[in-house]
Protein backbone atom coordinates (compact mmCIF):
# COMPACT_ATOMS: atom_id res chain seq x y z
CA UNK A 1 0.00 0.00 0.00
CA UNK A 2 1.45 3.23 -0.72
CA UNK A 3 2.24 5.77 2.43
CA UNK A 4 2.63 9.13 2.43
CA UNK A 5 5.57 10.91 4.48
CA UNK A 6 5.63 14.40 5.33
CA UNK A 7 8.60 16.91 5.97
CA UNK A 8 8.10 19.62 8.42
CA UNK A 9 9.12 22.77 6.27
CA UNK A 10 8.55 26.17 7.79
CA UNK A 11 8.67 29.51 5.71
CA UNK A 12 10.82 32.46 6.83
CA UNK A 13 12.14 35.79 5.49
CA UNK A 14 15.46 36.72 5.75
CA UNK A 15 15.77 40.23 7.42
CA UNK A 16 16.70 43.17 4.64
CA UNK A 17 20.21 43.05 3.46
CA UNK A 18 20.36 46.84 4.76
CA UNK A 19 20.67 45.41 8.37
CA UNK A 20 22.80 42.92 8.06
CA UNK A 21 26.67 42.44 8.67
CA UNK A 22 28.22 41.89 5.41
CA UNK A 23 31.23 40.07 6.77
CA UNK A 24 29.68 38.14 9.58
CA UNK A 25 26.35 36.49 6.86
CA UNK A 26 28.01 33.15 6.78
CA UNK A 27 28.51 33.09 10.40
CA UNK A 28 25.30 34.21 11.20
CA UNK A 29 23.29 30.89 9.59
CA UNK A 30 20.71 29.74 11.90
CA UNK A 31 19.18 26.22 12.54
CA UNK A 32 16.43 26.89 10.49
CA UNK A 33 18.44 27.89 7.41
CA UNK A 34 20.57 25.01 7.79
CA UNK A 35 17.29 22.80 7.84
CA UNK A 36 16.16 24.14 4.91
CA UNK A 37 18.96 23.42 2.88
CA UNK A 38 18.77 19.76 4.49
CA UNK A 39 15.02 19.51 3.32
CA UNK A 40 15.67 21.15 0.12
CA UNK A 41 18.92 18.46 -0.23
CA UNK A 42 16.67 15.42 0.70
CA UNK A 43 13.99 16.00 -1.86
CA UNK A 44 17.08 16.37 -4.57
CA UNK A 45 17.76 13.06 -3.83
CA UNK A 46 21.50 13.99 -2.08
CA UNK A 47 20.76 12.53 1.54
CA UNK A 48 24.07 12.23 2.72
CA UNK A 49 24.13 16.38 2.22
CA UNK A 50 21.11 16.38 3.95
CA UNK A 51 21.98 14.75 7.16
CA UNK A 52 24.83 17.01 6.95
CA UNK A 53 22.94 19.92 6.86
CA UNK A 54 20.47 18.73 9.98
CA UNK A 55 23.40 17.51 12.28
CA UNK A 56 24.81 21.10 11.61
CA UNK A 57 21.00 22.06 12.40
CA UNK A 58 21.19 20.21 15.68
CA UNK A 59 24.28 21.12 16.43
CA UNK A 60 23.40 24.83 16.58
CA UNK A 61 19.92 24.26 18.13
CA UNK A 62 19.19 20.72 20.39
CA UNK A 63 15.77 21.68 21.01
CA UNK A 64 14.70 22.36 17.40
CA UNK A 65 12.19 19.89 16.79
CA UNK A 66 11.96 20.08 12.90
CA UNK A 67 15.43 19.32 12.12
CA UNK A 68 14.80 15.85 13.98
CA UNK A 69 11.69 15.01 12.21
CA UNK A 70 13.25 15.52 8.90
CA UNK A 71 16.34 14.05 10.10
CA UNK A 72 14.01 10.87 10.49
CA UNK A 73 12.66 10.98 7.22
CA UNK A 74 16.39 10.54 5.39
CA UNK A 75 17.60 8.37 8.05
CA UNK A 76 14.87 6.03 7.24
CA UNK A 77 15.26 6.64 3.12
CA UNK A 78 18.85 5.30 4.00
CA UNK A 79 17.61 2.23 5.32
CA UNK A 80 18.49 3.13 9.30
CA UNK A 81 14.53 2.25 10.70
CA UNK A 82 15.88 2.57 14.36
CA UNK A 83 17.66 5.41 13.63
CA UNK A 84 14.22 7.54 12.19
CA UNK A 85 12.50 5.74 15.38
CA UNK A 86 15.26 7.27 17.45
CA UNK A 87 15.13 11.17 16.10
CA UNK A 88 10.91 11.25 15.51
CA UNK A 89 10.48 10.10 18.96
CA UNK A 90 13.06 13.19 19.88
CA UNK A 91 11.11 15.49 17.86
CA UNK A 92 7.89 14.27 19.62
CA UNK A 93 10.02 14.62 23.39
CA UNK A 94 10.61 18.28 21.84
CA UNK A 95 7.33 19.29 20.96
CA UNK A 96 4.48 17.00 22.48
CA UNK A 97 1.98 18.91 19.93
CA UNK A 98 3.98 18.03 16.87
CA UNK A 99 1.28 16.19 15.09
CA UNK A 100 3.67 14.99 11.96
CA UNK A 101 6.49 13.78 13.80
CA UNK A 102 3.98 11.41 15.09
CA UNK A 103 2.75 10.88 12.09
CA UNK A 104 6.21 9.88 10.75
CA UNK A 105 6.99 7.67 13.63
CA UNK A 106 3.85 5.94 12.94
CA UNK A 107 4.41 5.14 9.65
CA UNK A 108 7.95 3.78 10.32
CA UNK A 109 6.49 2.03 13.21
CA UNK A 110 4.06 0.12 10.61
CA UNK A 111 6.67 -0.61 8.09
CA UNK A 112 8.19 -1.61 10.88
CA UNK A 113 5.34 -4.22 11.68
CA UNK A 114 4.27 -2.69 15.25
CA UNK A 115 0.69 -2.03 14.52
CA UNK A 116 -0.21 -1.33 17.95
CA UNK A 117 2.72 1.61 18.65
CA UNK A 118 1.77 2.77 14.89
CA UNK A 119 -1.81 3.07 15.81
CA UNK A 120 -1.34 4.99 18.72
CA UNK A 121 0.80 7.68 17.00
CA UNK A 122 -2.12 7.97 14.16
CA UNK A 123 -4.31 8.54 16.63
CA UNK A 124 -2.41 10.93 18.41
CA UNK A 125 -1.79 12.88 14.93
CA UNK A 126 -5.57 13.09 14.02
CA UNK A 127 -6.34 13.84 17.74
CA UNK A 128 -3.61 17.44 17.31
CA UNK A 129 -4.64 17.72 13.84
CA UNK A 130 -7.91 16.35 12.85
CA UNK A 131 -8.01 18.01 9.23
CA UNK A 132 -5.48 16.51 7.70
CA UNK A 133 -6.01 13.80 4.93
CA UNK A 134 -2.88 11.86 4.68
CA UNK A 135 -3.29 11.25 8.34
CA UNK A 136 -6.73 9.62 8.03
CA UNK A 137 -5.74 7.84 4.28
CA UNK A 138 -2.47 6.05 6.49
CA UNK A 139 -4.64 5.06 9.26
CA UNK A 140 -6.98 3.45 6.59
CA UNK A 141 -3.81 1.03 5.09
CA UNK A 142 -3.13 0.37 8.79
CA UNK A 143 -7.08 -1.69 8.98
CA UNK A 144 -6.77 -2.65 5.98
CA UNK A 145 -3.02 -4.67 6.59
CA UNK A 146 -4.67 -5.72 10.22
CA UNK A 147 -8.14 -7.02 7.82
CA UNK A 148 -10.63 -4.76 9.42
CA UNK A 149 -11.80 -3.31 5.94
CA UNK A 150 -14.98 -2.16 7.86
CA UNK A 151 -12.45 0.73 9.79
CA UNK A 152 -10.72 1.13 6.57
CA UNK A 153 -13.60 2.37 4.70
CA UNK A 154 -14.15 4.59 7.87
CA UNK A 155 -10.68 6.08 7.36
CA UNK A 156 -10.39 5.88 3.71
CA UNK A 157 -14.20 7.91 3.60
CA UNK A 158 -12.84 10.45 5.81
CA UNK A 159 -9.59 11.21 4.11
CA UNK A 160 -11.69 11.77 0.76
CA UNK A 161 -14.22 14.42 2.52
CA UNK A 162 -11.25 15.93 3.71
CA UNK A 163 -9.24 15.81 -0.23
CA UNK A 164 -12.06 14.50 -2.40
CA UNK A 165 -9.05 14.63 -4.74
CA UNK A 166 -6.80 12.10 -3.07
CA UNK A 167 -7.23 9.12 -5.71
CA UNK A 168 -5.33 6.61 -3.95
CA UNK A 169 -7.67 6.78 -1.01
CA UNK A 170 -10.51 5.96 -3.84
CA UNK A 171 -8.50 3.04 -5.19
CA UNK A 172 -7.82 1.59 -1.26
CA UNK A 173 -11.34 2.00 -0.23
CA UNK A 174 -12.36 -0.13 -3.54
CA UNK A 175 -10.07 -2.59 -2.41
CA UNK A 176 -11.37 -2.66 0.62
CA UNK A 177 -14.80 -2.72 -0.78
CA UNK A 178 -13.54 -6.19 -2.68
CA UNK A 179 -12.49 -7.80 0.22
CA UNK A 180 -15.77 -7.57 1.71
CA UNK A 181 -17.63 -8.86 -1.63
CA UNK A 182 -19.32 -5.75 -3.01
CA UNK A 183 -17.92 -5.26 -6.46
CA UNK A 184 -20.24 -2.65 -7.61
CA UNK A 185 -19.15 -0.43 -4.60
CA UNK A 186 -15.52 -1.38 -5.35
CA UNK A 187 -15.54 -0.70 -9.04
CA UNK A 188 -17.24 2.40 -8.58
CA UNK A 189 -14.32 4.26 -6.46
CA UNK A 190 -11.44 2.28 -8.90
CA UNK A 191 -13.38 4.66 -11.64
CA UNK A 192 -13.25 7.96 -8.98
CA UNK A 193 -9.24 7.07 -8.67
CA UNK A 194 -9.07 6.90 -12.57
CA UNK A 195 -10.66 10.06 -13.08
CA UNK A 196 -9.00 11.72 -10.59
CA UNK A 197 -5.55 10.27 -12.10
CA UNK A 198 -5.91 8.85 -15.87
CA UNK A 199 -2.31 7.41 -14.87
CA UNK A 200 -3.18 5.29 -11.69
CA UNK A 201 -2.21 2.01 -13.10
CA UNK A 202 -2.98 0.08 -9.99
CA UNK A 203 -6.63 1.46 -10.13
CA UNK A 204 -7.32 -0.16 -13.85
CA UNK A 205 -5.68 -3.53 -12.92
CA UNK A 206 -8.10 -3.68 -9.78
CA UNK A 207 -11.19 -2.05 -12.08
CA UNK A 208 -10.34 -5.15 -14.67
CA UNK A 209 -10.21 -7.54 -11.88
CA UNK A 210 -13.62 -6.43 -10.32
CA UNK A 211 -14.90 -6.52 -13.60
CA UNK A 212 -13.65 -9.77 -14.43
CA UNK A 213 -15.05 -11.06 -11.55
CA UNK A 214 -18.45 -10.23 -12.86
CA UNK A 215 -17.96 -11.74 -15.88
CA UNK A 216 -17.47 -8.32 -18.15
CA UNK A 217 -14.46 -9.89 -19.76
CA UNK A 218 -14.45 -7.21 -22.78
CA UNK A 219 -14.56 -4.55 -20.18
CA UNK A 220 -11.76 -5.95 -18.16
CA UNK A 221 -9.88 -6.50 -21.17
CA UNK A 222 -9.97 -2.50 -21.74
CA UNK A 223 -8.44 -1.56 -18.56
CA UNK A 224 -6.10 -4.46 -19.02
CA UNK A 225 -4.82 -3.11 -22.26
CA UNK A 226 -4.35 0.73 -20.54
CA UNK A 227 -2.84 -0.90 -18.04
CA UNK A 228 -0.01 -2.57 -19.96
CA UNK A 229 0.25 0.89 -22.09
CA UNK A 230 1.00 2.55 -18.73
CA UNK A 231 3.26 -0.82 -17.31
CA UNK A 232 4.33 -3.49 -19.80
CA UNK A 233 6.46 -4.86 -16.85
CA UNK A 234 4.28 -7.36 -15.34
CA UNK A 235 2.67 -8.61 -18.63
CA UNK A 236 3.48 -12.22 -16.93
CA UNK A 237 1.91 -11.94 -13.25
CA UNK A 238 -1.11 -9.95 -14.61
CA UNK A 239 -1.76 -13.20 -17.68
CA UNK A 240 -1.25 -15.62 -14.42
CA UNK A 241 -3.93 -12.96 -12.45
CA UNK A 242 -6.19 -13.03 -14.99
CA UNK A 243 -5.90 -16.87 -15.29
CA UNK A 244 -6.66 -17.29 -11.21
CA UNK A 245 -10.00 -15.36 -11.73
CA UNK A 246 -11.28 -17.43 -14.38
CA UNK A 247 -10.81 -20.89 -12.89
CA UNK A 248 -12.29 -18.99 -9.48
CA UNK A 249 -15.46 -18.28 -11.87
CA UNK A 250 -15.33 -21.56 -12.90
CA UNK A 251 -15.71 -22.65 -9.68
CA UNK A 252 -18.24 -21.30 -8.38
CA UNK A 253 -20.66 -22.38 -11.37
Amino acid sequence: MKRLFLYTIFLFILPSLACQNPFSRQNSRSAEDYKNDGTAKAKQGDLDGAVADFNKAIEIDPSYAPAYNNRGLVRKDQGDINGALADFSKSIEIDPRDAVAYYNRGLTRQDKGDYEGALTDYNKAIEIQPGEADFYYNRGVLWQDKNNPDRAIADYSRAIEINPRLASAYNNRGNSWEEKGNLDRAINDYVQAIEIDPQAAKAYFNRGMALLRQGKDAEAQGDFDRLLVLDSSNKAALDKKIAEVKRERAIQR
